[in-house]
């Protein structure tokens, strides 16, 4: 069975669709939703196309039915995905390999959209129990079930996004065929160079206006803050030690849920702020 309380039983992208999820305000609905999916309550989940439906066990003897979605790019946005990727050969030999890259998402910002969700209003979800708080545990659960498929298999994210593993697949190996190997940049030999020695003054100047198109927004490549770097937070209190360490982790816990949502607002703005730019 999974273990929901570890970041090292998942794979980075199927730990940050997590992250993602509890960047959204979530942590304590989902607490609840983790318990339901370690207990095994998610009885069934299917994928028809990029939707995804559930049967999840609750209190009444009938299980409740989930339904859950992202918001599908269209053909015109992965094409330009697609190309992107086939332009990047570690990224393609990984996808091929049936592995996520690290930095992928950064094809997918450079091209005006987030792989994962940026905000709660890109998940639509539906649960058929009578808790009107959305996500309830059912749903919750069924995000955590998502999360083991996605370490299973990267292309399960994609198929969210409208594409499945083989339509990718597909796509990659014919632009490449077809295009060929991208084609690398020789650096100049030293015969080839000028003459001219270089001048120390100007060699780390650019004075000319940076293309908007060549910065890329994206968000940090795995869940790793200067949080976790620094480590526990000492306390001193008039109590036992156990009181100080709970204290601790109790804020390092809150410090760790404003840095999610802070940097999720950021990307959000910068992404939003660069869209009117152009």
């Amino acid at each position: 069975m999974a273990d929901y309380d570890t970041q090292a039983s998942r794979e980075w992208w199927a730990q940050r669709w997590i992250d993602v999820l509890e960047s959204f305000g979530w942590v304590r609905r989902l607490a609840r939703a983790r318990n339901y999916a370690r207990e095994g309550n998610v009885l069934k989940i299917e994928f028809h196309g990029s939707k995804v439906s559930a049967l999840v066990q609750g209190t009444a003897p009938e299980p409740y039915k989930v339904s859950l979605s992202l918001d599908p790019f269209d053909d015109e946005q992965w094409q330009y995905v697609i190309e992107s990727l086939s332009q990047r050969a570690i990224f393609s030999a990984k996808l091929l390999a049936g592995e996520m890259p690290q930095n992928i998402e950064e094809v997918f910002t450079a091209n005006g959209l987030s792989l994962f969700p940026l905000t709660k209003f890109d998940i639509h979800s539906r649960c058929s129990c009578p808790d009107p708080a959305n996500p309830c545990k059912h749903i919750g659960a069924v995000y955590y079930l998502l999360g083991d498929r996605f370490s299973e298999d990267p292309f399960v994210l994609f198929q969210l996004r409208g594409r499945t593993k083989e339509q990718i697949i597909a796509a990659l190996r014919q632009m490449r065929s077809s295009n060929g190997e991208p084609a690398t940049t020789e650096t100049p030999s030293p015969e080839a160079s000028p003459d001219a020695p270089l001048d120390g003054q100007d060699f780390w100047q650019y004075d000319d206006q940076l293309e908007p198109s060549l910065v890329v927004i994206t968000p940090p490549p795995n869940s790793e803050s200067v949080l976790n770097v620094l480590g526990a937070i000492p306390f001193k209190t008039e109590g036992a030690a156990n009181q100080a360490n709970q204290a601790s982790q109790l804020t390092l816990e809150y410090l760790k849920t404003i840095y999610a949502q802070v940097s999720q607002q950021a990307v959000l703005t910068a992404m939003t702020t660069g869209g009117q730019s152009q």
